[in-house]
């Protein structure tokens, strides 16, 4: 099926994260970097919670780009890193492997740069027969123009552009699955921005559940002040 009119789902996907390390973060001007870590810490936390299979690589660790960010492993405690000298990943036989021991079709890619180490493992596994699906705001690229080149010209190999929100909605799908529900709010709540704080809002003042935190006290005005 053509994976424009098919939906991925947490049983036929898995996720990706390309060399998220300081000194690939150093040159990222596409993106808040702030926002990125949380953009990417968020996935990672929402992957875990639906059994998505992650896969992490890193390029030349020790020798220039440092170790994977600590908020990501620590979402992964364990996990083996996939250590690489090459650029791109899919030239790599430890990711190829990892990729494949999936047992996945729908690939949510993610990393930096998106124009070099996102971009080219992307055309070469559409090629393979994977659906790719960059989430975008989980990657940086060194400048607003090289983010959008990239992006169009994997959009122009069969690629599917999306966001981080989005991204982890497909997963839930369907509000009536109480299974993951209350962990992935509390998720969205602690990460996911404006979409955080309106379900805060609804938890608390629509249906009067407790509040995250303890409830300030309200001092009423005294007439005349």
């Amino acid at each position: 099926m053509n994976p424009y009119h098919k939906l991925y789902t947490p049983e036929d996907s898995a996720v990706v994260f390309i060399d998220h390390q300081p000194q690939m973060t150093f040159g990222v001007a596409s993106i808040d970097r702030a926002s990125l870590i949380n953009n990417v810490t968020l996935l990672a936390k929402a992957a875990k919670e639906f059994n998505v299979p992650a896969v992490l690589t890193a390029v030349e660790t020790e020798s220039f780009s440092g170790y994977i960010w600590p908020q990501l492993l620590d979402v992964f405690p364990g996990q083996p890193v996939i250590e690489r000298t090459s650029m791109n990943s899919w030239d790599d036989e430890a990711f190829r492997n990892a990729i494949k021991a999936t047992g996945r079709k729908n690939i949510l890619l993610t990393g930096l740069w998106t124009e070099v180490c996102v971009t080219w493992p992307t055309i070469e596994m559409l090629g393979e027969g994977y659906n790719i699906y960059i989430v975008e705001d989980c990657c940086g690229a060194t400048s607003q123009a090289a983010q959008e080149a990239a992006l169009s010209r994997m959009v122009q190999a069969g690629a599917v552009r999306l966001t981080t929100i989005p991204a982890l909605l497909e997963w839930q799908r369907d509000w009536a699955k109480k299974e993951h529900y209350n962990t992935l709010m509390g998720l969205v709540k602690a990460q996911g921005g404006a979409y955080g704080v309106g379900v805060e809002y609804a938890y608390t003042m629509v249906h009067k559940a407790p509040q995250s935190a303890l409830k300030p006290q309200i001092v009423p005005q005294k007439a005349g002040h």
